[in-house]
């Protein structure tokens, strides 16, 4: 997948895609239903699929000091995009200037003038333009006046189409909700995939390998923080002693236990990620893993010594290991979920 930073002096080969339009924070499942009709549009017309982001996002734009709110890290964005079979992802500065494009000037200036766009696939509360003043009825409208064809998905929810006996759309602000109740696999069941945290291993206090479970330390920050408490999780990260097919670093997958808080036995105000890898002997210093949230254990507490927490820790450790082994198939089922939507081997 190519990542395209600017929409102006566009070289010949990454102009005239079918392209996909969003913030895809979450890349959930109904942002996999408008990519997956872009794809297929893409295949029909035999050119490249892409998708139009915007960096920062808008809300963080129109809002810096509001409160965090993304589900994933860009890296992990582009990362399940890719996965899904996208060519080009376009990735748009979000600043003074593109903030106010009226609608017409962001169809022309951008996906005709700069990406010279075939067919563009959208949400069904797609807005865009100054004010948000353009909606999928003017975006169809002006795709007819300027040549494009445009497609509105539909609002999806788990069990299909929209309909009374069935109201949980496939939304992010609905993902949210679930992760600040301590729902992950609801999360999950939304996303089509597991809520994960991705970022580079930090040094904290190291007090956990005096009491036996030493942690991976992982910032939060740009990231929505869930309900505080420990969680059963999977983590990813690649090996870079262990090669695969064409030389590249194997992906290693170990279950462990985490906790998300501020760490009230030790007076901590922080918010920090801590992960407890099982049956893991290594250094994981500097390196970027994915922490996948598999179900929410208990609270945060605050202890009255290091011998009850030490207590407490090999409980959750206990019952991470137990919620981890009776769902072991659905561990995977979500991967091959996104398998499927890619054409199975990732690619369209």
């Amino acid at each position: 997948m190519q990542i395209v930073r600017h929409y102006t002096d566009v070289p010949p080969a990454l102009r005239g895609p079918v392209v996909a339009i969003g913030n895809f924070d979450g890349v959930h499942r109904g942002h996999q239903a408008v990519v997956a009709n872009a794809a297929a549009l893409a295949d029909e017309l035999g050119v490249p699929l892409g998708v139009i982001i915007f960096e920062p996002h808008p809300r963080e734009y129109f809002q810096p000091d509001g409160p965090e709110f993304r589900l994933m890290s860009f890296r992990d964005k582009a990362r399940l995009l890719e996965r899904l079979g996208v060519d080009i992802l376009y990735v748009l500065t979000f600043d003074s200037e593109m903030s106010n494009k009226t609608a017409p000037e962001f169809v022309d200036d951008v996906l005709v003038q700069g990406l010279g766009v075939l067919h563009v696939v959208v949400g069904y509360d797609y807005a865009f333009g100054r004010g948000r003043s353009g909606d999928t009825s003017v975006l169809s409208w002006m795709g007819l006046m300027e040549g494009f064809g445009v497609t509105v998905v539909e609002p999806m929810t788990l069990h299909g189409a929209k309909s009374e006996s069935a109201p949980e759309l496939f939304s992010s602000t609905k993902i949210r909700e679930h992760l600040a109740e301590g729902r992950p696999r609801h999360a999950a069941d939304l996303l089509g995939h597991w809520w994960s945290v991705d970022g580079r291993v930090q040094k904290g206090d190291q007090r956990g390998r005096t009491i036996g479970f030493p942690t991976a330390n992982v910032s939060l920050e740009n990231y929505i923080v869930p309900k505080l408490g420990v969680y059963a999780v999977q983590v990813e990260f690649e090996d870079p002693d262990a090669r695969g097919a064409g030389g590249k670093s194997d992906t290693q997958i170990v279950d462990g236990v985490a906790n998300i808080g501020r760490r009230p036995t030790f007076d901590k105000e922080d918010v920090l990620l801590e992960v407890h890898l099982f049956d893991f002997e290594g250094d994981l210093y500097g390196r970027h893993i994915r922490v996948s949230f598999v179900e929410f254990l208990r609270p945060e507490t605050k202890f009255d010594g290091l011998d009850s927490l030490k207590a407490q820790i090999a409980k959750d450790c206990e019952a991470a290991r137990s919620v981890l082994e009776e769902n072991r198939q659905l561990l995977t089922a979500y991967e091959r979920g996104l398998d499927q939507i890619a054409g199975h081997d990732g690619a369209r």
